[in-house]
């Protein structure tokens, strides 16, 4: 592991916002190190309200896409929801679907197959859509780049409506409307929302033709935040506000699909952080194993027993991907230690009969035992279909990008892709990406980096410190937990190994004149040896709430020894 410790901010700067805000200023420095300046910025950081989000008439198109709403419903047209079978696209799928039909009848719902029909708009979709006289589709986290598949339901009189977050090409697909904050001619303010959240703005667009204010369409936040928690964007901004109160949703009155997964699993109150281990997989797993219909019919259930039994079909699929994920982890790690690939600077490997739905978790797998941009394939069709992922810093989409003469098509983000390519180029476009990589990748970005926010000692934590902290939540990227250094630590000897294969770490720690605290280290086992003489160590953590017996303690959660 790397340790960065982040620059401190000017002591003035500190000291101003520290004195505004009445708090020390280890709190000024943290909140100055995600861009909090001002007193205003603050209260909105520790007290986000809903009236904080943007009007959803500044994003570009907004106006045309709720005119030909407005007109389906107007003249009784058929409307086609239709989005991506992740997270993001199920979950906007089933809010766009279902506000829709509190008050229009005329709405169905359409995933795209993972396997046959692949990423995105489909022709097959539309062919549906044409077949069951839908003259409208509203397209849901995909669709920027569908040039040929808007053009083809132009031909079919079917008119498009695209909401995507993904970043547009060069040329813009020719449908009615396209909402995507990331479009260069787009001024709206805040351009890191989700699919599902670039759906909660339309439903946000349409509530005002029926004099809905924003309080009617908190009961669809609980999905909103699923999507933010589960997608990595920023939680920042209008994310931040949106995951607050969905999480609250989530945690009062969630809709039965939803409460269903909880109720499953058993947990009292949820964060983001279970949000994106929990919830999130599970929902996943319905389009990774099965089909994504079968999540939108979970999150759109409103009879809870049923939903319950949607549930438990989706928790058996989550448990199916959880055992192919270990299987084809350990023979992609197996193939890339027989080939002797260790020494590059990227991780490509093929497999014809991997299993398409759980190829992006395998990457993401790989990079934890080779730390370096990665891409797992297996065969599609007579087509080889790649999941990308890559490591802090490098945007593996420009490396694709760069490699793209040798690609049949390519989408995705900075830190997770997909890609399909035939046979004969794959040869080609591994050593064309390898290059790509070793070319533009900094040397440091193969090692792991850990962010320090600041160095402290045991004295500064109180449990004041702990309050505030916890008030930071949600927490994502560009606004992650913060995570502290502490020099020559002691272990007091009740240091043991924990785990069903002694893997994670449990202290009791202390430093010259402070009082000693709870540790625990997840996959920290092996470092026991190194500390248990009673010799001095550094140690990097963040601080956790504990409540054991009723009463609530710092703990703290190690994230690396030296």
């Amino acid at each position: 592991m790397r340790w960065t410790i982040k620059p401190t901010p000017e002591f003035e700067k500190i000291k101003t916002l520290s004195e505004a805000l009445q708090v020390d200023h280890l709190i000024a420095q943290l909140l100055l190190q995600r861009g909090i300046t001002t007193y205003e910025e603050a209260r909105q950081f520790f007290r986000p309200k809903l009236t904080d989000l943007h009007y959803p008439y500044l994003m570009k198109d907004m106006d045309k896409a709720v005119q030909r709403i407005e007109k389906a419903i107007a003249n009784q047209e058929n409307i086609l929801v239709f989005g991506d079978y992740d997270v993001d696209g199920t979950t906007a799928v089933s809010l766009v679907s279902s506000y829709l039909k509190s008050y229009y009848p005329n709405v169905a719902t359409y995933i795209p197959d993972r396997y046959d029909e692949g990423y995105g708009i489909s022709f097959k979709g539309i062919d549906f859509a044409d077949d069951n006289n839908f003259s409208l589709i509203i397209a849901l986290d995909c669709g920027i780049k569908s040039i040929d598949h808007v053009t083809y339901a132009k031909e079919r009189n079917i008119d498009f409506i695209i909401c995507d977050h993904h970043r547009p090409g060069p040329v813009l697909p020719d449908a009615i409307a396209v909402l995507d904050p990331k479009r260069d001619d787009c001024s709206y303010p805040y351009d890191e929302l989700c699919g599902c959240g670039i759906g909660f703005k339309l439903i946000q667009a349409l509530g005002e033709n029926r004099n809905q204010t924003i309080d009617d369409l908190v009961p669809y936040l609980d999905l909103v935040a699923t999507a933010i928690a589960a997608d990595i964007v920023p939680m920042t901004g209008e994310n931040r506000i949106l995951a607050y109160f969905g999480l609250q949703v989530i945690n009062s009155e969630p809709r039965p699909g939803i409460k269903a997964l909880i109720y499953q699993i058993k947990k009292k109150a949820l964060d983001i952080t279970d949000v994106v281990f929990i919830i999130a997989p599970r929902i996943n797993a319905a389009g990774r194993i099965k089909h994504g219909n079968h999540a939108v019919e979970l999150l759109t259930e409103f009879d809870f027993e049923q939903a319950q039994q949607f549930a438990s079909e989706i928790e058996k699929y989550n448990s199916d991907r959880k055992d192919l994920d270990k299987q084809i982890t350990k023979e992609a790690l197996l193939q890339i230690e027989t080939n002797q690939e260790k020494e590059r600077f990227t991780t490509v490997v093929f497999q014809d009969d991997w299993h398409k739905g759980v190829i992006g978790i395998v990457a993401s797998r790989l990079i934890e035992t080779y730390y370096r941009p990665t891409l797992v394939f297996t065969k599609s069709g007579d087509k080889y279909a790649a999941s990308a992922r890559s490591v802090k810093g490098f945007d593996v989409y420009n490396a694709l990008e760069a490699c793209s003469e040798h690609l049949e098509q390519f989408g995705g983000h900075m830190y997770a892709a997909g890609m399909t390519l035939t046979a004969e180029k794959y040869e080609d476009f591994k050593a064309a990406f390898e290059k790509v990589v070793q070319e533009t990748i900094h040397p440091d970005l193969l090692t792991p980096e850990i962010t320090i926010d600041a160095e402290i000692d045991f004295t500064d934590i109180t449990p004041k410190l702990t309050r505030i902290l916890k008030q930071f939540e949600p927490f994502g990227p560009q606004n992650m937990t913060p995570v502290f250094l502490t020099k020559n630590v002691k272990d007091t000897g009740y240091g043991k190994p924990i785990g069903k294969e002694d893997e994670h770490l449990k202290l009791f720690v202390k430093q010259k004149g402070a009082e000693s605290f709870g540790a625990i280290g997840f996959g920290l086992g092996n470092k026991l040896e190194s500390i248990k003489n009673g010799q001095n160590f550094d140690m990097i953590y963040s601080i956790d709430e504990n409540e054991w017996n009723g009463k609530v303690s710092s703990q703290l959660r190690i994230r690396d020894i030296k």
